[in-house]
């Protein structure tokens, strides 16, 4: 286990935020020479300065001097800190319902730092036949251990020449079409499709990279007829509760996270209680659950008798009611249909709304500027920094350099 070694370095890394944070809080109304500038630039980006402090720093000064910030940016962007520090620390809270930075490397974090390297389309993290790995550190990728990626951050090298795009159908064994970006490595799997109903996959998928939790979807509109048998429509004996409460979100969340209806996180609950040992598991076709008759996994049937009139999940057809009513604002994409098969086009449906490409500028606002926007200044700045991502092929090296100049100082 590494993670009490990385800990230490994400805690010093984590104080320096703080204190570049207090330092250039007025940083949009601060005056700095270029060298100034292409210091904190680096910083901002990278978390440390230029580990050359004359030719690295100078030729960013010297770009900033002569108008091009943007290179400056992606100057700073080849230092190893962005990949092995930054980034990490930027990912490594959503590949856990507790949002913690502090857990090691997986297979989760490592598919966004190296989308992010290869100036990919980053909307692929929620629906490509993708993984990132280091085939050049062993142990080798397990599909039922984090071993590999302990081993890589233990041995402290640089991710950004270390990692290695792979297909992930292959290297996991699942079909192409039942993977799903980073909600079908193992690390997603475990979080979120490990015991509960799968509604969990889908909640942290909206809160991490739409920028919306449940209650913020919450919409009494629209129709109940996909709400499982497990939720009751009179929880307490008052319907009410359910009229105005329940319903306002599983009538949206129960149609799409049908799109999981065959995977499930298999691990011995009796022996590994926090499923280290466990792996994804997807009933393929042909596979029949015992406790369905289908291919639907039997933690969709669970608590039948809580409402038996309740919809019975019969495969993972999905459907977003949510292109309708309040949550129309989120800016659906009107060249997909709005439902489909199975986790992967569901993941497009959203990474191709404007709220994704809203949330991962905003989150790259805060990253970069050790703040929330708050001034309509920096809301024009979020507005700026996604039309420029999705100009640029949802680049996200575009909103790092973008949210990095902004709040370099003058």
């Amino acid at each position: 286990m590494v993670l009490q070694e990385h800990n230490s370095r994400r805690w010093i890394t984590a104080a320096r935020v703080i204190i570049l944070g207090v330092g250039c809080l007025a940083a949009s109304i601060a005056t700095a020479g270029a060298v100034e500038q292409a210091k904190r630039l680096h910083e901002r980006i990278a978390g440390v300065p230029p580990s050359d402090s004359g030719s690295v720093l100078q030729s960013m000064a010297d770009d900033i001097a002569a108008g091009n910030a943007k290179k400056a940016a992606y100057t700073a962007m080849q230092n190893d800190a962005f990949y092995n520090v930054t980034l990490v620390n930027w990912a490594a809270p959503w590949t856990n319902r507790e949002q913690n930075v502090f857990v090691d490397l997986n297979d989760y974090t490592a598919t966004v730092v190296g989308l992010v390297r290869d100036d990919a389309d980053f909307r692929a993290l929620l629906f490509g036949d993708i993984i990132y790995h280091a085939p050049s550190i062993t142990p080798a990728y397990a599909v039922n251990n984090n071993a590999h990626y302990e081993a890589i951050e233990s041995a402290g090298v640089p991710l950004q020449t270390t990692l290695t795009k792979a297909v992930q159908s292959t290297l996991t064994g699942l079909p192409s079409q039942a993977t799903a970006g980073v909600m079908t490595t193992r690390a997603g799997a475990k979080a979120f499709f490990k015991a509960g109903t799968n509604r969990a996959q889908l909640r942290f998928t909206l809160l991490n990279h739409l920028c919306h939790d449940l209650e913020q979807l919450h919409d009494v509109t629209r129709v109940p007829d996909r709400i499982r048998q497990d939720v009751s429509r009179s929880p307490g004996g008052d319907s009410r509760a359910f009229l105005n409460g329940c319903l306002g979100c599983h009538s949206g969340m129960d149609p799409l996270a049908q799109a999981f209806a065959y995977y499930n996180y298999d691990y011995d609950a009796d022996n590994d209680l926090t499923g280290e040992q466990g792996q994804l598991q997807y009933n393929q076709v042909g596979m029949v659950d015992t406790a369905t008759g289908t291919r639907v996994q039997a933690k969709y049937h669970f608590n039948a008798a809580t409402f038996r009139p309740g919809f019975i999940t019969p495969d993972d057809e999905w459907r977003n009611y949510w292109r309708e009513g309040v949550n129309a604002n989120l800016g659906w994409s009107t060249s997909l249909p709005g439902t489909g098969t199975g986790a992967k086009s569901m993941g497009q449906e959203l990474a191709s709304s404007e709220a994704f490409a809203s949330c991962q500028a905003t989150k790259v606002f805060k990253a970069m500027c050790f703040r929330e926007p708050s001034q309509q200044a920096d809301r024009n700045q979020i507005t700026a920094m996604v039309s420029n991502f999705k100009a640029k092929a949802y680049s996200a090296k575009e909103l790092f350099a973008d949210a990095a100049i902004y709040c370099m100082g003058e």
